[in-house]
């Protein structure tokens, strides 16, 4: 029996403002407006762009126990997992990591918040909430933990790009106050008005939210976390506060491309059903200090030690616009001998990137060329079967042509999203 498609609250919002609509995790989800993916892509590397992503999935875990727990679960280090110095993950911080089962293997990746001393928060993808509540509870070996699936109890939206925080300077509550002490994976406020926690960040009417200085783009920006009541008043709110800073609506297509120039993987695509080593995200996992082990037990850490040989992922950059298709059967990495080598897991185009000599530029550079205009890349992901060197070129092929493409430590430069929310301010006011 085939499941009803889900909406988001702004589903009507979209449909009424012309994007273009398509099924994405369960949920009829807008890819592009009428101003074009390549345009919405841009603007978030020179405006701002606003993106409904109330399809994530939250999962709270609370109870003296909940720490505990999540080590167990996830793998990363909540003890050393925050900033350079990775100092303890505490309440108002954020950290990244991944849920493996126990053949090391990704159910979902995930951002933990920690929001009081016993209480986290768990964004992780679209119809994963479920699973990953069961997935937890099935580990709680009698903890005292209460795990709680808040999926689509939960509005989200995410404002990224140079101007969020010029934007919400206009709809918080006294936003030099949000803003002061805030930088990148940290958080404050709370989206629950029934909870001691959520009066210290409000929008001018009232709403409470919870502010977060994350994002799935590579650039600087906040998201969102509401009461799902009020998520078509707040997201047009945003937009109208927007107006003066050319702050427009995106959707999944501009959300993958961005992500993918900032070399962040799509789970289920980029990392999922093979064990979860050799890849650009060996900082999600706890190894000690010579990488012989893990500094502590989780689920999946000893199939992980005991793999042999293992498939490598890596981040590839193009030399033009031209994208060969991940979904064809026939997308293959070819070696120079015109030996396939491995698969393709992901390829799209960042249009606001281009070569210029050896080096990649962004629309963003500072040092960018004069007349810089970037005619766009393509990027993304390979599956292959030994360790690709950067710099190492390879082709890639599907039904329709073949390009080729360069390994890279790297795509996009010069992104904004660790910048201080002071620094941002003060590059548009000087605009």
């Amino acid at each position: 029996m085939q499941e009803e498609v889900k909406k988001t609250p702004l589903h009507s919002w979209h449909v009424s403002h012309g994007a273009n609509m398509a099924v994405f995790g369960g949920y009829d989800m807008p890819l592009w407006y009428q101003s074009g993916a390549k345009q919405e892509h841009l603007s978030v590397l020179t405006n701002s762009g606003i993106f409904d992503t109330s399809h994530m999935a939250v999962v709270m875990v609370t109870g003296t126990d909940a720490f505990d727990l999540l080590q167990i679960c996830l793998s990363r280090e909540l003890n050393a997992c925050v900033g350079k110095n990775k100092t303890p993950l505490k309440p108002g911080k954020c950290t990244y990591g991944v849920y493996l089962n126990d053949k090391g293997e990704v159910i979902d990746d995930a951002i933990v918040s920690q929001i009081d001393q016993s209480i986290y928060m768990i964004v992780v993808n679209a119809g994963m909430g479920g699973e990953i509540a069961r997935h937890m509870t099935a580990h709680i070996d009698g903890r005292d933990v209460e795990i709680t699936d808040l999926t689509d109890k939960v509005g989200k939206m995410d404002v990224q790009g140079p101007m969020a925080a010029d934007i919400l300077m206009k709809v918080l509550e006294e936003p030099e106050k949000v803003f002061e002490d805030m930088p990148y994976f940290t958080f404050k406020g709370y989206f629950d008005s029934a909870s001691p926690l959520s009066g210290t960040v409000r929008l001018t009417d009232g709403t409470p939210l919870l502010l977060s200085r994350t994002g799935y783009t590579g650039e600087f920006g906040f998201e969102i976390f509401i009461d799902p009541e009020h998520l078509v008043r707040v997201w047009e709110m945003i937009l109208e506060a927007g107006k003066d800073f050319d702050l427009i609506a995106c959707g999944l297509a501009a959300r993958d491309s961005l992500r993918a120039g900032a070399v962040l993987p799509l789970s289920h695509q980029d990392i999922g059903p093979w064990p979860f080593t050799n890849h650009p995200w060996l900082f999600t996992l706890p190894y000690n200090a010579d990488r012989t082990g893990f500094t502590k037990k989780f689920t999946g850490a000893e199939a992980l030690k005991n793999i042999g040989e293992s498939e490598y992922t890596c981040a590839f950059a193009g030399y033009d616009l031209r994208k060969v298709s991940a979904h064809d059967p026939a997308a293959y990495v070819l070696d120079s001998g015109g030996n396939k080598i491995g698969v393709v897991l992901t390829c799209v185009s960042d249009m606001a990137i281009g070569r210029h000599g050896d080096r990649i530029y962004s629309i963003s550079s500072p040092d960018k060329p004069a007349n810089f205009k970037p005619r766009g890349l393509c990027c993304g992901f390979v599956k292959v079967k030994s360790k690709l060197a950067p710099g190492q070129i390879v082709e890639l092929k599907d039904n329709r042509r073949k390009i080729k493409v360069m390994i890279v430590d790297d795509v996009r430069p010069d992104r904004t999203a660790r910048k201080s929310i002071k620094k941002m301010l003060e590059r548009s006011a000087a605009l």
